[in-house]
């Protein structure tokens, strides 16, 4: 796969237009996402960070179309989102709860592609092919109870590749595991998006993982939610948790998203000019 350098332009598989989610209940509402406005090229890995509460699990939810939007819209490779489009996966942070503990592994990761009415034939190749890029081809015939946490999370990965999607939604898959066992899959995910050319938008708390792993890092403002600022990152696209952590770029880069985060937490926010 090539990825497309910093500041080039692509075109938009995904265009979130103006995005706005207002929850109402027991005789109030609450804005939870105010004006949220960004696209994502193909084949780019774009990461979304802000403070807690900042609506960043709404808006993977409004995007998945799992949730309807208050007003604005999300449009996938042309299509308007109304519900969840074929051509997307989603993972998420509970993956125990998003796996069947009675299944099997090989089940676990077949059973969107039956429903998708993928031929048996070809389901089984998909399965094979998506659970030896996660590196867990000895394992197909086992429980996920019977897994490391870190192992039933490639199963979910492994899940969602195999569906073959054009765009990936992550939402903060790892943060459930251990600091090794996270810096592992964080290099898995960056291996999957080079060798699938899958187009990613990466969920995440954590400053360090979203420049890691990101082209870009979409910084959010405090709840009611709008973009911040989009930050460009300028590292070698070749990554390694010892390399890539040290350069003084690095360290550049997460100060100044961690300056915005604080900033956030302040209450500050763009003018209204300056919205994105």
């Amino acid at each position: 796969m090539t990825t497309t350098p910093i500041g080039a332009e692509s075109p938009a598989l995904l265009d979130v237009r103006g995005l706005k989610k207002v929850y109402q209940g027991n005789g109030r509402s609450v804005e939870a996402v105010r004006d949220l406005t960004f696209t994502v090229g193909g084949g780019e890995m774009v990461c979304i960070v802000g403070p807690s509460g900042a609506g960043k699990t709404t808006l993977l939810k409004c995007v998945a179309g799992l949730l309807t939007c208050t007003s604005g819209e999300v449009v996938l490779e042309g299509e308007k989102v109304t519900g969840p489009p074929r051509g997307m996966a989603v993972v998420f942070q509970e993956y125990g709860r998003s796996l069947f503990p009675w299944m099997t592994v090989r089940q676990n990761v077949e059973r969107p592609l039956k429903e998708k009415k993928v031929p048996k034939t070809e389901r089984r190749r998909l399965v094979r092919e998506a659970l030896e890029a996660v590196g867990l081809a000895g394992v197909q015939d086992a429980h996920p109870w019977q897994l490391s946490g870190g192992m039933q999370q490639r199963v979910a990965i492994a899940r969602a590749v195999a569906y073959e999607p054009h765009i990936l939604l992550m939402d903060e898959p790892f943060a459930a595991v251990d600091a090794q066992t996270r810096a592992d899959l964080e290099d898995l995910v960056r291996a999957l998006w080079k060798r699938l050319g899958v187009t990613i938008l990466f969920v995440t708390h954590d400053i360090d993982e979203s420049v890691y792993l990101g082209q870009r890092v979409i910084v959010l403002s405090n709840s009611p939610t709008v973009v911040l600022e989009e930050v460009a990152i300028d590292l070698p696209d070749e990554r390694d948790q010892l390399t890539t952590r040290s350069a003084p770029r690095f360290a550049e880069l997460r100060a100044h998203v961690y300056k915005l985060i604080q900033q956030a937490k302040e209450g500050d926010r763009p003018a209204v000019g300056d919205l994105r």
